[in-house]
């Protein structure tokens, strides 16, 4: 029985990766590492550290990869401010699901600054009873560790969350921590879930879904 949701961030609840590969692109391209959208696309996920070691691989020591990281999340924030706003149908299920004294929690590996401009200029903190960003745990997914944290905190079973997610990692991070998935197509396309038993359902909004229709 699902009791509880559990969000991912980025992709899920704010159409914003795009604008996150671009500023990779930029960013990685200043310092030597020139990448297509679509390669950018498939090397960016986890932390932002263990994304910079990934590529570089020993070139930046601990304070260079955080300096990096960080410049890059501040243009992506100064990019994306204009465009805020929640994906289609998301802020009505959110306020039902409240509504309804459902728990839920977000569960993201982005950086507690990028979790706050979300959260504050959309005015959705008191929704969550729980939020784990990438400096609250030592891995990034697909080690399910965040999910377990948000539904510890939720004081959930793993079983009984429903992670909604848009990114085939984060699936497996939801699949690795025992909870089904629901699936917000705005960077993957539905083909690359077909090897995840755990995807309940594959959306392109929250337009037509219903928090009761989980809660049975």
């Amino acid at each position: 029985m699902i009791q509880g949701f559990i969000f991912d961030m980025d992709g899920t609840m704010v159409d914003n990766m795009m604008v996150h590969h671009r500023a990779w692109q930029l960013k990685l391209a200043e310092n030597g590492l020139e990448l297509t959208l679509e390669e950018v696309k498939a090397s960016i996920h986890g932390i932002n550290e263990e994304i910079i070691e990934r590529l570089f691989g020993e070139r930046f020591g601990p304070e260079d990869r955080r300096r990096i990281a960080w410049e890059k999340e501040a243009a992506y924030r100064d990019i994306f401010l204009p465009d805020l706003k929640l994906i289609e149908g998301l802020d009505n299920f959110l306020r039902a699901a409240h509504r309804l004294g459902i728990p839920m929690g977000i569960g993201t590996a982005a950086p507690r600054e990028n979790v706050d401009f979300v959260l504050d200029n959309l005015g959705l903190r008191p929704l969550f009873r729980a939020v784990f960003d990438a400096k609250m745990v030592d891995k990034g997914k697909p080690d399910p560790e965040v999910f377990l944290k948000v539904a510890e905190r939720l004081e959930l079973k793993p079983e009984n969350c429903l992670v909604f997610e848009d990114s085939p990692t984060g699936a497996e991070a939801s699949r690795r921590a025992g909870m089904a998935s629901v699936i917000v197509t705005t960077t993957h396309a539905p083909e690359e879930f077909a090897r995840f038993d755990n995807v309940l359902r594959i959306i392109s909004d929250f337009s037509a879904l219903r928090p009761e229709d989980f809660m049975v």
